[in-house]
């Protein structure tokens, strides 16, 4: 049960900081609607979403017996890119910049976790850090909306593709059900396991 609700709290963490990484460079840009609105903080009352941030995780946990994954999200920073001073790449800077911070605090974390003499208590709780992150981080970048991934793909996408762009930003939440339901998860979470290897020097279990 300590393990679920440490989960619970990186989880959270994590997608908090994902969202002020995402507004902190739509700031830095040119663009302060997140500062504005007071979402530049680490104060979680800020960023729940009732939906991702209790629904979800609680679905999850009743329908795996408590034995996970579980997976949470926080409210998305509002952001309004044509204040961007770089109209170009300001887009893209913004949507990678949330999962290079979670790739980031696994990278930290993974490393302690290596070269760090940790109990075994702490060791696991940095692992759960370290796999999270990566789980996050990559989750974030497939080319599905509303995930990061997305903007990047419809960037660089040709107009004659103004077809698929309406389509997926019409119906990328179905895409991505669809996606989780046949088990692109599994992908992602065996992507995790690796990077958590290579970083760590341990097998994730």
């Amino acid at each position: 049960m300590v393990i679920i609700i440490f989960s619970i709290i990186v989880l959270l963490f994590s997608t908090i900081i994902h969202e002020i990484a995402h507004g902190t460079m739509a700031y830095r840009l040119g663009d302060s609607t997140a500062k504005d609105a007071g979402r530049l903080t680490l104060n979680p009352l800020k960023h729940l979403d009732f939906v991702g941030s209790f629904m979800v995780p609680l679905f999850l946990l009743v329908a795996t017996l408590g034995r996970g994954p579980i997976l949470m999200w926080a409210k998305p920073v509002p952001i309004n890119p044509y204040n961007f001073r770089d109209q170009k790449w300001g887009t893209i800077k913004v949507s990678l910049i949330g999962p290079a911070m979670n790739f980031l605090l696994a990278i930290i974390f993974g490393l302690a976790i290596r070269f760090l003499d940790l109990g075994g208590t702490l060791a696991l709780l940095f692992g759960l850090i370290v796999i999270y992150n990566f789980i996050w981080g990559i989750f974030n970048l497939i080319p599905i909306p509303p995930l990061d991934g997305s903007w990047v793909l419809l960037r660089f996408l040709p107009k004659s593709a103004g077809r698929v762009v309406f389509s997926l930003q019409q119906y990328g939440l179905i895409i991505l059900l669809a996606f989780i339901f046949f088990g692109g998860l599994d992908w992602v979470f065996r992507v995790s396991a690796i990077l958590f290897t290579l970083i760590t020097g341990r097998i994730f279990i």
